[in-house]
């Protein structure tokens, strides 16, 4: 009877993965492998975030606005969630744009053609991409990349945006490289983490694509990347409106003064394109997603890129001084 469960789940994997699969450019492994390569120089960017889902996108979303010598910011994304703070995944997405324009407000950017409403539900079928401003605008801008200068998609929730884009306009996964928040290592025993496992649909829609994919892990590599209250408050309170505002939203998502740490997730997958050597990398092959939300391996996949570690001093020193300054 295993053996029967472990061939019927075998061949619905590779059904999944070919019937996904096949609708997408094949991209050369090594031009593939090329767009892999950590960037140099000053790179095009957007952000997708669900950034009212908690408070590490809002320091993301500074850090990459304010990183202008490393990162043109083209656009920010709002993405879909939903928890306690939010009422359904359309709600998440709204209140994350409504949190968006505060945050571009504090930095004096017009949201004018920059901040974009994402989709209002989950992807539920890949033949039903969801158009959003988000999705189209992600369209529009990766048409204008070259494989020279790639657009590189910086998403830190969950990956319904990207997913549709892609499902919209299947050419782009030639002109963008993905940087995303979500899951865990290829080896960690379950993948649900809640980027990810908000939406496992549009997350094996992206795998499956062969789109190039730099994957921040949560575990056991972003899970590091703490900070402390006294922290914020020594290098943040009273620098400026941003500051301050980061910091009291810290204090009060954690529930108090007296919290002894929080993961800041987010930052990290902006930092990797300030400067790479801050966050070692693995090239691995792509992993297949299950509907039972776990990582099944297969070495004649394409090539993505895997975060491994990270230096958590030399991000948070870069991060707090360009935020105080």
């Amino acid at each position: 009877m295993k053996a029967k469960i472990l061939v019927s789940i075998i061949i619905s994997l590779l059904f999944m993965t070919a019937s996904i699969a096949q609708n997408f450019p094949k991209m050369d492994e090594t031009l593939r492998l090329k767009k892999l390569e950590p960037p140099k120089g000053k790179v095009r960017m957007v952000l997708d975030t669900d950034t009212y889902n908690e408070i590490d996108d809002q320091f993301a979303l500074a850090y990459a606005y304010l990183s202008k010598d490393k990162l043109e910011l083209e656009a920010v994304y709002a993405a879909p969630y939903f928890n306690n703070r939010s009422t359904s995944a359309g709600d998440g997405m709204e209140k994350s744009y409504q949190e968006i324009l505060r945050l571009l407000g504090m930095l004096g950017k017009s949201p004018e053609g920059f901040a974009f409403r994402g989709s209002d539900r989950y992807l539920e079928d890949a033949a039903r991409p969801i158009r959003s401003e988000a999705a189209l605008d992600l369209i529009k801008k990766a048409q204008t990349a070259t494989p020279d200068n790639p657009l590189y998609v910086v998403t830190v929730g969950c990956i319904t945006n990207i997913a549709s884009a892609i499902l919209i306009e299947p050419k782009i996964i030639e002109k963008i490289v993905i940087v995303w928040l979500g899951g865990n290592s290829l080896y960690w025993p379950t993948q649900k983490e809640f980027n990810l496992m908000q939406d496992v649909k549009a997350a094996q829609v992206v795998l499956n694509s062969g789109v190039p994919i730099v994957i921040m892990p949560c575990q056991p590599v972003v899970a590091n990347f703490h900070t402390t209250i006294p922290e914020l408050e020594l290098y943040l309170k009273g620098k400026n409106k941003l500051s301050d505002y980061l910091l009291n939203s810290t204090v009060e998502y954690s529930g108090g003064r007296d919290t002894w740490s929080k993961v800041i997730w987010d930052v990290t997958a902006v930092a990797w394109l300030v400067n790479p050597s801050w966050i070692p990398t693995n090239i691995e092959h792509s992993p297949i997603l299950t509907d039972q939300v776990t990582y099944s391996s297969d070495h004649s996949r394409h090539f993505i890129r895997m975060a491994t570690s990270l230096n958590r001093d030399a991000i948070f020193r870069d991060l707090f001084t360009k935020i105080a300054r």
